[in-house]
């Protein structure tokens, strides 16, 4: 324990035993020593007990995620324009839940280690009962923004941190979430983190906002501020009003403006709050001049301006019928619980303009989830552009990608060329193999995915795109971004929402699969029995490839052992082969050079299946790469990424 711990540790002592005004405490604020003395003789922490902090188990946080699911698209946006203003200054960004749970987070996973030790990392649980006085866990405590720097948390184990935070309210007054920024080490003195904490609130109050106006689009929506010129921009005071006229919802700033004693604010009507009747509110709809919106607070002489928005014209109300998956995403499915759960969530996201991230094994189908979740879109009509960011040579993606104008560079089209990414105008852009998208280029797609637009190479003027993102990978990104070799900002924005495809392996509906593949052909029992079997290391793709074969040898009527590729018949399937967590993603080449390292278990399972798929092969590349269906240049890159290295080429 250092000095400046044990020092910390004898001044909370004193306001554990003497109060809050006990004389070494004194230079804390008050609001500091009131949740110190909380954590003592409320929470019952042990002041010189010191606790790493407590990281919940993925399962437990993917429970507090899906009940924050909706909550965290609405405030992804907040918080990635708030990492790019205070990235460079060494913070991360966290949402929690309104138990202090951290649902979210953004930050420099090169720090990855450093962040989880010091629980700025996802599932960290940062309420004042576990982690004692904190940034988190005292604004869930107190309802207020405030920075608990160093020194001021309670637990001696977390005093190199500063946190900044400020809870997010709902449209009904409750805390719904907190946002918080925090950084590993900071200047000493506290006021360092003003500017911080502006920041903060001026973000949280975006996200309570937009959270409003979303839960809102079906009421009267009122905009109040003290100045016309802000209405349109930033509005003071935000109001909900049902069809009697009574307000039904509200954000924070409405409810500490015009609720009464006890801050209640739902069930007021209009007229009690405003010298304004309801069948007037139709004339702040329109566009009229500032001093025309005028309205007088009830009972005193304060004037707001105010603008109206009616709701929508109601429509009939549908049909009742059941609830099911669009169609394009319902037939990717025969009956895999855990495939149907991942549909389901996408389909939840069908026509959010947020970016997806498509994970799975090489083969397990992710273009065609990418354009079954486009066909079930309202993009439908417009281009589906599929990109294999490693199919295409180095030198040519950049103009692949972005178009070049005429005579930008030597071997340039003479009328200049449309870029793939605004070949996708309208419509969806699958960026597959996302990770082996070159370092240079990943900063021009951020700008591309930030500002939606795109400047062709040799162009001076950027061109506006309206794409709907998927990005695909077999690869941990989290792993290349620790690397250096994938850039972390891109990496946040990409993965606005992740879906994971299962191996086939693991699948409960290959049976079905296998059915539904063979194009109507009945399956001899013996045929049936080997494509159960088998490993299926090249995943649909494979067995695709494999009915396709075996229906063309068949005699039309039946598929038979003997149609079946002699690999299939290879004796005895091994058991599913387990994913390797992503810090054992990658081997080394000597670990891979020989059978006894190199089996399958060693390695990420789509590595895995990748060396099993070249042994069966007697390492021939080009074989693999036909089966597989894919390019020998990616055999070779995830050859060299993975370690994996051929007999005939170790010393």
């Amino acid at each position: 324990m250092h000095a400046e711990q044990r020092q910390h540790i004898d001044t909370v002592m004193q306001v554990a035993s003497l109060g809050v005004d006990a004389d070494g405490a004194r230079r804390h604020e008050r609001v500091i020593r009131d949740s110190w003395l909380r954590c003592v003789r409320q929470h019952r922490l042990d002041p010189t007990r010191m606790q790493e902090a407590v990281i919940l188990p993925a399962g437990r946080l993917r429970e507090h995620q899906d009940q924050m699911e909706a909550f965290t698209h609405i405030a992804r946006h907040g918080l990635e324009t708030l990492y790019q203003q205070v990235a460079g200054l060494g913070y991360v960004v966290l949402l929690t839940d309104a138990r202090g749970v951290t649902v979210d987070f953004i930050g420099d996973l090169q720090l990855d280690a450093s962040l989880r030790k010091a629980g700025l990392y996802l599932g960290a649980d940062w309420s004042e009962a576990h982690a004692g006085t904190c940034g988190v866990g005292t604004a869930i405590s107190t309802g207020e923004a405030l920075t608990v720097h160093l020194d001021d948390h309670f637990d001696a184990t977390h005093i190199p941190l500063t946190c900044t935070t400020s809870p997010v309210y709902d449209d009904q007054g409750r805390l719904r979430a907190v946002l918080d920024i925090s950084a590993l080490s900071s200047p000493r003195n506290k006021d360092s983190q003003a500017l911080a904490l502006q920041l903060v609130k001026l973000c949280a109050r975006q996200i309570e906002d937009a959270a409003f106006l979303q839960r809102h689009r079906a009421d009267w929506v009122l905009r109040l501020a003290a100045a016309p010129q802000f209405l349109d921009v930033r509005p003071q005071y935000l109001l909900a009003l049902d069809a009697a006229g009574r307000v039904c919802g509200h954000n924070r700033a409405a409810q500490q403006a015009f609720g009464d004693a006890g801050g209640r604010l739902l069930g007021s009507g209009l007229e009690a709050l405003f010298e304004l009747r309801l069948d007037e509110l139709g004339r702040f709809a329109a566009s009229l001049p500032g001093d025309r919106r005028a309205v007088l607070r009830r009972g005193g002489k304060e004037l707001l301006f105010l603008q109206a928005t009616p709701p929508p014209a109601r429509p009939a109300p549908p049909a009742p019928q059941a609830a099911a998956l669009p169609e394009p995403l319902a037939a990717l499915s025969a009956g895999d619980p855990a495939l149907d759960r991942q549909l389901e969530r996408a389909a939840r996201l069908v026509n959010s303009p947020i970016s997806l991230l498509v994970t799975g094994e090489t083969g397990a189908g992710k273009e065609y989830f990418a354009k079954a979740l486009h066909a079930a879109s309202a993009r439908r009509g417009r281009p589906f552009v599929a990109v294999n960011c490693a199919a295409i040579p180095e030198a040519l993606v950049e103009s692949e990608l972005f178009g070049h104008v005429a005579g930008s560079f030597s071997g340039a089209a003479a009328r200049g060329k449309k870029g793939l990414i605004t070949e996708a105008d309208g419509g969806t852009l699958f960026l597959d193999e996302i990770g082996d998208m070159p370092l240079a280029l990943q900063a021009r797609l951020l700008r591309v995915l930030s500002e939606r637009e795109v400047l062709p190479v040799g162009a001076t003027r950027p061109l506006p795109v309206n794409i709907r993102v998927i990005a695909a990978t077999h690869a941990p990104l989290e792993d290349l971004v620790r690397q250096g070799r994938f850039r972390d900002d891109l990496y946040y924005r990409l993965n606005g929402a992740q879906i994971t495809l299962p191996p086939l392996r693991e699948r409960r509906d290959l049976g079905a699969m296998v059915e539904r593949l063979a194009g109507g052909l009945a399956i001899a029992p013996a045929a049936r029995a080997a494509l159960l079997a088998h490993a299926w290391p090249g995943n649909l793709r494979e067995l695709r490839n494999v009915l396709e074969l075996a229906a063309s040898l068949s005699d039309g009527r039946a598929i038979d052992v003997a149609d079946l590729p002699p690999a299939l018949l290879a004796p005895a399937r091994p058991g599913p082969v387990p994913a390797a967590p992503a810090a054992a993603a990658t081997t080394s080449p000597a670990a891979a050079a020989g059978p006894q390292a190199g089996e399958p278990g060693a390695l990420a399972a789509d590595d895995a299946a990748l060396l099993a798929a070249l042994k069966a092969a007697h390492w021939n590349v080009s074989a693999v790469a036909r089966r597989l269906g894919l390019a020998r240049m990616t055999i070779y890159r995830r050859m060299q990424r993975a370690g994996i290295v051929a007999p005939q080429h170790r010393d």
